[in-house]
């Protein structure tokens, strides 16, 4: 990864990584425990033309550029408009972070963000990189829809878990704000379609 972003990453670096991808296995949505070996092991345009000696790099996804790891996961032009919807939200939030893609990658935050913000960011970045990778190798970009349906799902599967561990306000100070933000960025017919209700008011 250091080779990719082109940077320098310190012992502290390392080890904050190192723990966000070990936390990863832990993540309530089961689909989550592979994320510590997608970031690593997901074949990319390069790598695959390595395997294969056949010299064609270029993003599978149709953009023409070179099919790098960082490339695939942060840079290109079809994978971008969703990273720009994360970062959406991440103000309404309140929350301010710089555009680095060691954040949502590596889960290397700056030393001023509060823990429980970390909890929020790393939910929604969980979320984003597991749509990027469903469409891997298609032509399109991958939606703020499926996003946001994504981030539902694992609310969902929290807020049961909560319940059954007695941790509610736990739950509650990790989703109630990011709940109305998604909420109001649904229509009343994609609340019906997929059950769109809030688990904390009812409503």
């Amino acid at each position: 990864w250091a080779k990719n972003i082109n940077r320098h990453f310190s012992k502290k670096d390392i080890h904050m990584a190192t723990k966000c991808i070990k936390n990863a296995q832990y993540h309530q949505s089961k689909k989550c425990n592979s994320l510590r070996f997608a970031l690593r092991l997901h074949l990319t345009p390069v790598r695959m033309a390595k395997i294969k000696n056949s010299g064609d790099s270029r993003c599978w996804r149709g953009c023409g550029e070179r099919g790098t790891l960082l490339h695939c996961w942060w840079d290109c032009r079809l994978v971008q408009p969703l990273w720009k919807s994360v970062w959406r939200f991440l103000r309404k939030l309140d929350i301010v972070l710089p555009e680095d893609p060691a954040i949502p990658l590596l889960g290397i935050y700056p030393e001023d963000v509060p823990t429980g913000k970390k909890d929020t960011c790393s939910t929604m970045f969980i979320a984003a990189l597991f749509i990027i990778a469903r469409s891997w190798k298609k032509p399109r970009c991958p939606s703020t829809e499926e996003w946001i349906q994504k981030m539902w799902y694992i609310y969902t599967m929290e807020y049961y878990s909560a319940i059954k561990k007695n941790e509610f306000m736990k739950f509650l100070a990790k989703w109630m704000d990011l709940e109305s933000i998604i909420l109001s960025e649904v229509t009343q017919s994609q609340r019906n379609s997929h059950n769109m209700y809030s688990l904390i008011s009812g409503y």
